[in-house]
């Protein structure tokens, strides 16, 4: 791609959110409730958190000042409403995406680097939460960032993101999205291949609901005429079973929001905020939840502070959602909101 510096930036993070065919439900009489909890100790954006014991694990993101991102862990223990800081990450990185399995976390992929020149990793680290202590886990078969994980007991499944066009690649624009999926079997430390999704895509979110992961939103880059890429929000929800190793495509989503974040809670998938660059500058309030029974969406009460690039996680009753971009672009934010949602089943 050729563009200048500020071209290039715009065609990092600019992103088109249209209306989509789907339509959506008003809001449930049980309306869930927003409040504000202990704001993170740094601000930071495009994190991947995981969920483990009651606390919120967040590793590495984007900064706004320089270096431009970090390599800073720590963890949020809910009933008590702290903060914990962890031992850093091994090497700094962004995108890097969390999952929780066996008593761990796994830090999967990521980029390290201020834009433009980002570069895309294979890593996976593993951090053991008694020993406060990062080792290096089993590599990914190649780079990868800005995909999502999925944990579903001893297996972690990596889908979508971008890729290296080279093996030197050490720039934005030196990165392709990618539908490949892949899953870790954190017993015998060994990736192997799943089916690919139906669509590539990056700055998706994902969830669990009874064994099946939901891969909803995010971006892809289009080719222009003039040979540039602009990234295009997309609305699709995806469904892929494990069991199966097939894909369904579900109902897509009201808005097309990309740089977003997605929790399941009551067999029901939540999906919150995101950004856009045309046709206006936005960052998304918007908060959906989805019912797999009926294949429909539904509007939650707006976020309090909108956000894109922020971590979902689930404790209890509430999901909470942390950090995030708060301007279109590079805005890193400590704030740090709940959501309260009506009781549902496990």
């Amino acid at each position: 791609m050729n563009a200048t510096l500020p071209t290039l930036l715009a065609a990092a993070l600019l992103a088109m959110s249209t209306p989509s065919s789907a339509q959506a439900d008003a809001p449930s009489a049980a309306t869930p409730r927003w409040s504000r909890v202990a704001d993170a100790t740094i601000a930071r954006q495009e994190i991947y958190p995981a969920v483990l014991d009651g606390r919120i694990y967040v590793a590495g993101g984007i900064l706004s000042d320089a270096p431009g991102f970090t390599a800073h862990v720590e963890a949020y223990d809910a009933a008590a409403n702290t903060w914990h800081k962890l031992s850093p990450l091994p090497e700094g990185r962004h995108h890097i995406a969390l999952a929780a399995s066996d008593g761990k976390i796994y830090g999967i992929g990521g980029f390290s680097g201020a834009i433009p020149d980002w570069r895309a990793h294979a890593s996976v680290f593993v951090y053991d939460p008694k020993a406060d202590r990062w080792t290096s886990g089993p590599a990914l078969p190649q780079a990868r960032a800005e995909g999502v994980v999925a944990s579903i007991g001893e297996r972690i499944y990596l889908i979508g993101g971008r890729m290296p066009v080279s093996a030197d690649a050490s720039h934005i624009s030196q990165h392709a999205d990618t539908n490949r999926g892949e899953v870790l079997d954190v017993r015998t430390g060994q990736w192997k291949r799943i089916a690919d999704a139906p669509n590539a895509r990056n700055s998706a979110a994902a969830a669990v609901i009874d064994d099946k992961i939901y891969v909803v939103g995010g971006r892809r880059m289009v080719t222009q005429p003039t040979g540039g890429q602009r990234p295009v929000n997309v609305a699709t929800l995806e469904v892929y079973d494990p069991a199966t190793d097939r894909w369904e495509a579900r109902a897509p989503m009201p808005l097309a929001q990309g740089g977003l974040a997605a929790a399941a809670y009551g067999g029901k998938l939540y999906a919150f905020g995101g950004e856009q660059f045309v046709p206006e500058r936005k960052v998304f309030s918007e908060g959906w939840v989805y019912d797999p029974d009926t294949d429909r969406w539904s509007s939650l009460p707006p976020m309090p502070t909108p956000r894109h690039g922020h971590g979902a996680g689930v404790v209890g009753k509430r999901i909470f959602l942390i950090g995030g971009g708060e301007k279109v672009g590079v805005g890193a934010s400590r704030v740090h909101e709940a959501l309260e949602v009506p009781t549902g089943r496990p």
